[in-house]
């Protein structure tokens, strides 16, 4: 194996304790998870989510204990699968109360883990009753916004609290919730009944529970994409619930080239979540039976203006193969107290990202020319990135933990979770690599269906290491992985990862326009990005969003932060500042811009004169490439 696992790594540190001692930043008092079953029975959670007012979730959890019990620690999940790091919000839990027999009982926290909570059991007791509210942010600077007055997205991890001492696989959990009067919800739960506004499903574990969230809403609609798989979404307003025809189809031919791709799932239904809005939190999550997507609210409605917006769909569904079925053996623990292992997310998201790519391409859901777009984009950034001469691949696997998904100051430097994209890169390596070496018998598809397809009798979980990768990868084609892998994995410093691309018939090129997928993408959010001309990212106002380090804007000493006001006497837009860079080509004065820095204004000189630049793919081959027979449909017309 390449990394230690969890378990591993635990038993290490505690051969340097004295006996009986945790690891630090562990506590001696919260058991460790066992393969054993709650004793206690049953827990019953009901959670009144009808107040969409004041965005609240009012959570009633009633906790059989065991005989003899004298006390009872229950823990608010900390790691959440698919976040990669511990993201659980336990601040939105407030007003935290515990009784038996309608009598209050003392709790505290555990001083060391702050999510671990100790209840006292009075003798004979025979439950405890938890009672709490979950308080859905209210605006995006409070957190992600998970309720509106049109929709909520309902996920039990985050109200929900667990005993400690059991895998959570072996909690049993009986689910109800109360919606607003006339909203429909969709779950990939099992045995769903209505009385009234309450919705129940079918007694469940823990973790399935926690793998399978809602979304619910007053404008609701679903489609059958396949026998097995089903798309419900939610939406602002009635109008954006519109889906033509062909457009379904394209979506039905989504499942199709994905199961074709990979063979059996995990799972016997699926559901794609959606929700169709700006005013619910962004969402791209997956899990085994389901997924969590946020799409602009008229992505359905008006398809072909929104081609730029729908990878998520296909990138989240891969995930139910790569991820979720198989997961790297750090990413899979037994509880949500556990640590997870990052380093093999350049398997479980880099080659999610180059599937979603592909498969969004061999369907339809997005055209090529905005999937061959969206990758000169992320490939030409990469090419640009000076965090590439000192931090690896495998590195950037821990900044969903180092940095926990936020801002940086300049990022191009800082490098961050580029597992996702240079991880893609690799993978498109490595299909030309096949192609090449097979005469085009073999291809990294091959290695899908070997490596993801559900085998009979593994469970909802199959786990994978570093060396399971390699192997699969030259039982496919002969050829020496581990070296190609280290080598781009471990390796820093190395040059523009434009090999895949190169090896199947395409280019990067530099023109004075953007391409499809940057254009629709700029014009939608009202942006103008720069990155390969001055070296910035600007916002409607002329707001500087991001400075590529090192660049002309860099140089002359712009910021993120600061504000352009005008360029070269004229007051700025995107329109100005655009015509003036093409002015600036070839002659020797540089450009001139008024920029605001807080309370300063100042002018300030850019000294660029190679015009506008955007990044496209373009064939560098005649005929059919190799990229080409990749992004080709494989499945029979409809």
């Amino acid at each position: 194996m390449k990394a230690l696992t969890v378990a591993a790594s635990l038993a290490l540190a505690a051969l340097t304790l004295p006996a009986g001692a945790a690891p630090s930043g562990m506590s001696a008092e919260i058991p460790a998870a066992a393969d054993t079953p709650y004793p206690g029975g049953t827990i019953a959670l009901d959670i009144d989510a009808s107040d969409v007012e004041r965005g609240l979730y009012r959570v009633t959890e009633t906790i059989p204990v065991a005989p003899g019990t004298e006390r009872l620690t229950l823990l608010f999940p900390q790691w959440l699968p698919g976040n990669h790091a511990p993201r659980g919000p336990i601040a939105e839990l407030v007003d935290l109360r515990f009784t038996v027999g309608g009598k209050p009982v003392a709790w505290r926290r555990d001083p060391v883990e702050v999510y671990a909570f100790h209840v006292d059991i009075p003798e004979g007791a025979r439950e405890v009753v938890a009672r709490f509210v979950h308080t859905s942010p209210l605006q995006s600077d409070e957190g992600r916004v998970t309720m509106t007055r049109q929709m909520l997205n309902l996920q039990w991890e985050k109200m929900s609290l667990y005993p400690a001492g059991h895998y959570v696989g072996r909690i049993r959990v009986k689910p109800q919730v109360t919606l607003p009067s006339g909203w429909t919800p969709a779950v990939s739960l099992e045995g769903e009944r209505k009385s009234g506004d309450r919705f129940t499903w079918a007694e469940t574990d823990y973790e399935r529970l926690v793998d399978s969230p809602i979304f619910a809403g007053a404008n609701f609609r679903s489609w059958s994409l396949d026998p097995s798989v089903t798309l419900s979404a939610v939406a602002d307003s009635p109008g954006q619930l519109a889906l033509r025809a062909e457009d379904q189809a394209k979506l039905s031919a989504l499942v199709d080239e994905t199961l074709l791709l990979f063979g059996k799932p995990a799972f016997d239904h699926y559901e794609f979540l959606v929700a169709l809005s700006d005013r619910i939190g962004g969402i791209g999550l997956e899990h085994l039976r389901s997924s969590e997507n946020q799409l602009e609210p008229n992505n359905f409605a008006q398809w072909d203006d929104f081609d730029w917006d729908r990878n998520v769909l296909s990138h989240e569904f891969v995930h139910s193969w790569n991820g979720k079925y198989r997961r790297p053996a750090g990413l899979w623990t037994p509880d949500y107290r556990t640590p997870m292992v990052d380093s093999l997310l350049w398997v479980y998201e880099g080659q999610t990202q180059f599937w979603g790519l592909v498969l969004a391409a061999r369907a339809g859901t997005q055209s090529k020319d905005v999937v061959l777009g969206n990758i000169a984009q992320r490939a030409a950034a990469l090419a640009a990135s000076p965090g590439r001469d000192w931090r690896s691949v495998e590195d950037t696997t821990y900044d969903p933990i180092v940095a926990a998904r936020k801002p940086k100051p300049y990022a191009s430097l800082a490098r961050g979770e580029d597992y996702y994209w240079e991880g893609a890169m690799i993978w498109l390596e490595a299909d030309q690599i096949i192609r090449e070496g097979t005469g085009g018998r073999k291809s990294l598809d091959d290695f899908a269906r070997a490596f993801f397809s559900y085998r009979e009798g593994t469970g909802p979980t199959l786990r994978y290491t570093y060396d399971d990768v390699v192997a699969t990868l030259g039982k496919v084609y002969s050829y020496d992985w581990a070296a190609f892998l280290a080598e781009r994995i471990d390796g820093t410093g190395r040059s523009a990862p434009y090999a895949g691309l190169e090896r199947g018939g395409y280019r990067i090129a530099y023109r004075d326009r953007p391409n499809p997928y940057e254009k629709a993408q700029m014009d939608y959010r009202q942006t103008l990005s720069l990155w390969h001309s001055l070296g910035l990212d600007l916002g409607k106002d002329g707001t500087v969003n991001s400075v590529r380090w090192d660049g002309p804007a860099f140089k002359a000493g712009v910021v993120s932060g600061a504000k352009i006001l005008a360029v070269d006497t004229l007051a700025y837009s995107h329109d100005t500042m655009k015509a003036a860079i093409a002015a600036a080509k070839g002659r020797t004065q540089p450009l001139t811009l008024i920029v605001q820095r807080g309370d300063r204004v100042l002018n300030v000189a850019v000294d660029y004169h190679d015009g506008l630049r955007w990044p496209w793919l373009e064939k560098a081959v005649s005929g059919a490439a190799g990229l080409d027979r990749l992004l080709a449909p494989r499945r029979a017309a409809r």
